[in-house]
Parts: C-alpha cells; sequence; structure tokens
C-alpha cells in the first residue's frame, strides 16, 4: 500500500515523495481510495492555522482565509485551478474538442472567475464560522479530509476519461464501484460524529456526494469524460458542501 499512498500524497499535496514506479490502474484506484488519509498532513497544517488565528484572537474573517489559504499553498492550488478550467469548459458552449482545449489553456476565463470567488468566498465564510477553538479546528480537518472521498465518485469504474493523456487517463475508471459505495458511507458515519443532530452529517455528506455524481454526469456527456480539472472541481465543491453544513453544529459542540 505504499506506492498508492505515495502516489495520493504526490498529487494531492506538496509534499516530496520521491521517484515512483510505473503506475498500474491497480495502483492508481488505491490510490483515489486513500485520498483523505494522504491528506492528513495538509488538514493538520490548515487546522493548526486557524486555531493559532484563533488563540491570538485574529477576526474570524481572517482565520477563514488564512485556512483556505493554507489549503492553496499546500496543494498548488490544484484542485483551485481544476474548478477554474471545469468551470470555463462547461460554460464555453462549445464542441468537447475545442471546450477541452479551453480547459487546457493557462488562463482563466470569466466562469473560472466567477466560480473561484465563489467557492473561495463560501469556504472561507464556512471555516471563518466554523473555526472558533482545538475542537472546531480538529473538525475543520476531519472535513478536509473527507472531502477527499470526492474522488472515489469521479474515478469509479464506468466513468471514462475524456483525453488520451494526462491524469484523467492514469486514474478514470480505477475505482470499483462497490468500494466507492463504502468509502462514501464511511463519509457519511464520519461526518455524523462531528454534527447534531446526528442527521445532519449524513445529509450534508450525502448532498456532497450528489454534487459531485451530478458534476461526474454533466462533464461525461458534455465532454465525453472527466478529466484531472473535474477531480479537481469535485473536491472543491465537496469540502463547501461539508463545510456549510457543518455550520449547523449544536451550540454545545462548540462549546
Amino acid at each position: 500500500m505504499l506506492t498508492p499512498l505515495r502516489l495520493a500524497v504526490g498529487t494531492l499535496t506538496v509534499l516530496p515523495v520521491g521517484a515512483l514506479p510505473t503506475i498500474s490502474p491497480r495502483v492508481a484506484g488505491r490510490a483515489m481510495v486513500l485520498a483523505p488519509l494522504a491528506t492528513v498532513p495538509l488538514a493538520a497544517a490548515a487546522a493548526a492555522a486557524g486555531w493559532l488565528a484563533t488563540l491570538v484572537a485574529l477576526p474570524a474573517a481572517v482565520v477563514g482565509l488564512l485556512v483556505v489559504a493554507t489549503l492553496a499553498l499546500g496543494t498548488r492550488a490544484l484542485h483551485l485551478d481544476g474548478l477554474a478550467d471545469t468551470a470555463d469548459g462547461l460554460g464555453s458552449g462549445w464542441d468537447p474538442g475545442r471546450a477541452l482545449a479551453v480547459m487546457k489553456r493557462g488562463d482563466v476565463g470569466p466562469m473560472g472567475v466567477v466560480s473561484l470567488l465563489l467557492v473561495l468566498g463560501l469556504q472561507a465564510a464556512g471555516f471563518a464560522a466554523l473555526v472558533v477553538d482545538l475542537a472546531t479546528a480538529l473538525t475543520a480537518g476531519l472535513l478536509i479530509c473527507l472531502s477527499r472521498a470526492a474522488l472515489v465518485l469521479v474515478c469509479r469504474r464506468g466513468v471514462p476519461a475524456a483525453r488520451t493523456s494526462g491524469l484523467g487517463v492514469v486514474v478514470a475508471g480505477t475505482v470499483p464501484g462497490w468500494v466507492a459505495i463504502v468509502v462514501w458511507l464511511l463519509v457519511l458515519v464520519a461526518v455524523g460524529f462531528v454534527n447534531t443532530p446526528a442527521w445532519v452529517g449524513p445529509v450534508t455528506a450525502g448532498l456532497a456526494a450528489l454534487v459531485v455524481l451530478a458534476l461526474v454526469r454533466h462533464c461525461v456527456r458534455r465532454f465525453g469524460g472527466v478529466t484531472g480539472d473535474v477531480m479537481g472541481a469535485a473536491v472543491e465543491l465537496a469540502l463547501t458542501i461539508l463545510v456549510l453544513g457543518s455550520l449547523l453544529l449544536d451550540s454545545e459542540v462548540r462549546a
């Protein structure tokens, strides 16, 4: 399991993992399943940034922005770039080939800019309201890890890659459907532990899964499959929903 974990860490964070051997579909699939675990160091750094900001009594808005900034730095803004590119591709209105070409360009169009502003704004506001002490900072870290479970839905078997090269080709269709279901059942349980009343967690996690599945379905219809950009977009959308859902935490849990 070491190679899949190294692949996941190297893909999803800035942490160096050294040279990797040739990646087989089996290894790629395991890496996607291990994505939440691979993100633990990044989540810990983001949670620590938020908690330390509360200790020095920085404004809540600054706390939220520091958490979001830590995530961006710790991922090279990879997922945010995917979100912007996916929004530009979906909003282009062109045929699949030209839409994929738009997504591959280095610039960001108006749809991408608006998507980034909305998602980053919602995440920063959500973390600002959530992180008030060590316990809630740890909750934020857990939600960051769990949001990476979106990758098993994007990479489940039966979902093709839209391109013939790139990250999407390596990992698309590598996760068995039953594994994706098990992973998300665990996400439902984990989110339920940090939400009061208990039904809030499963509902929030279920909504995140539905949004990711809807994104995947739309991208398959629009582009013919998924790309690495779609995977990044799925992670950012899942995180946004999980964080906003956490704001329904009972006041006693926050205390």
